[in-house]
């Protein structure tokens, strides 16, 4: 039996040097180098994808609040309700880490847990793309960008050529640029593991070829905001991150500094994730769009672009074949309720939701996400079943609930 025993382990064992051999060859060959990093942060320390705690793994530049950090305005009735027993459940269940409520500016919940507290920060990962969208609007108000409606070569000289010179900016913003980004969350091959983990983001997203006429289509894709970070670049001739600071961290009294993931040592930030900030400061950029781009009494992102970026684009689908309700200018927009909802997400869950007509904005970090809504496929060509779902699909059922748990909270308060 001893024998057998060391003959498997044995067998086993060349069976594992020939898969790393086959695995190291391929990505010799591939060029795909960006794979040792990721393998490296992730599988060989027991975890399935990035974290929200993976600030360390990258370079990083700091966008500095300046100023003296502003606590948020207290409800007077603060912290004064709590979760029942189901939603406690459901929450814990998706590894969340924190969950606040404003009713207007003022906070009326708070939680957090493990060991994140108000002042630890996290990736908020495509929650970084509407921070990159509100930068270009303010941007196009200085008029460093002359308009949404440039072409995106007016800015990046690769963009002159192979039918990619009539993509504009404001399909990038629209999420209509007709590239072929590969987006997952999964593929360890796709365009975001390497925009991820790799260290040549300008590359990867000039090497983009154009493969349906921009603006017909909404299709999500990492590769449109992280132009649109470079597009800035040239336009103001700044980082990202000091716009960031320049325009809007350090005039809304942020508690703290954020900090923005670099492709490598002094590169260019990951502007379509990896901005690391603590809740309550997720909180502030929720009520500046709550409040249509004001902060106190200052306008700091400009009104006339805040309306564009909720407006959904008239006449554009969605792969589904469904009316695109879902989808402004980089931000997400549910139309199915009592209320237009307007909201960022990332990938493990990380929300920002706000209700202005219900002066209402929730915030919610953590680690896991519930799946979107999708037409099942008993349901399609069901035209009527569709019809009557089509606000609901492709927002996450988790959003539904976040909702239903603020406006609860809120409800508690009077």
């Amino acid at each position: 039996m001893k024998k057998y025993f060391f003959k498997f382990l044995k067998g086993f064992f060349f069976f594992l040097l020939g898969i790393i051999l086959v695995v190291n060859i391929f990505i010799l060959l591939s060029g795909r180098f960006y794979l040792y990093k990721g393998v490296a942060n992730t599988y060989l320390i027991g975890k399935a994808g990035p974290s929200i705690y993976d600030l360390d793994v990258f370079y990083n530049r700091t966008v500095h609040k300046n100023g003296a950090a502003e606590e948020p305005l207290y409800h007077s009735k603060y912290n004064t309700t709590s979760l029942n027993k189901q939603d406690r459940a459901f929450v814990e269940s998706l590894d969340t880490r924190a969950l606040l409520v404003y009713k207007g500016d003022s906070l009326i919940y708070e939680e957090y847990w493990d060991q994140h507290n108000k002042g630890q920060v996290s990736n908020s990962f495509s929650v970084a793309k509407t921070l990159v969208a509100l930068l270009i609007g303010i941007a196009v108000d200085e008029g460093k960008i002359k308009s949404l409606d440039e072409p995106v070569a007016n800015y990046i000289k690769k963009f002159k050529e192979g039918g990619r010179e009539k993509i504009t900016i404001r399909q990038l913003l629209q999420m209509s640029s007709g590239l072929d980004w590969e987006e997952s969350g999964k593929n360890p091959l796709s365009d975001n593991a390497e925009s991820y983990y790799g260290t040549d983001l300008y590359g990867l997203v000039t090497r983009q070829r154009i493969i349906t006429n921009p603006g017909s289509e909404f299709l999500y894709q990492s590769g449109n905001s992280q132009l649109l970070s470079f597009i800035l670049n040239k336009a103001t001739g700044k980082s990202t991150s000091k716009y960031a600071e320049e325009k809007i961290w350090s005039r809304i009294g942020m508690t703290g500094d954020a900090f923005w993931n670099l492709d490598k040592e002094g590169g260019d930030e990951k502007a379509f994730c990896c901005l690391y900030a603590n809740a309550r400061d997720y909180g502030k950029l929720g009520l500046l769009l709550e409040n249509e781009g004001k902060y106190k009494e200052k306008q700091i992102i400009p009104e006339w672009y805040y309306k564009e970026m909720i407006a959904n684009p008239e006449g554009m689908g969605t792969e589904e074949g469904v009316k695109n309700t879902r989808y402004g200018l980089h931000i997400w927009t549910y139309l199915g309720g009592d209320s237009p909802v307007y909201y960022c997400r990332g990938i493990n869950g990380q929300y920002i939701i706000t209700i202005p007509k219900e002066n209402l904005t929730i915030i919610r970090l953590g680690e896991k996400k519930l799946k979107n809504f999708e037409i099942p496929k008993n349901k399609e060509g069901n035209l009527r079943w569709i019809k009557e779902n089509e606000a609901k699909i492709g927002h996450s059922l988790g959003l539904f609930k976040y909702i239903a748990l603020g406006k609860s909270i809120a409800s508690q308060i009077k």
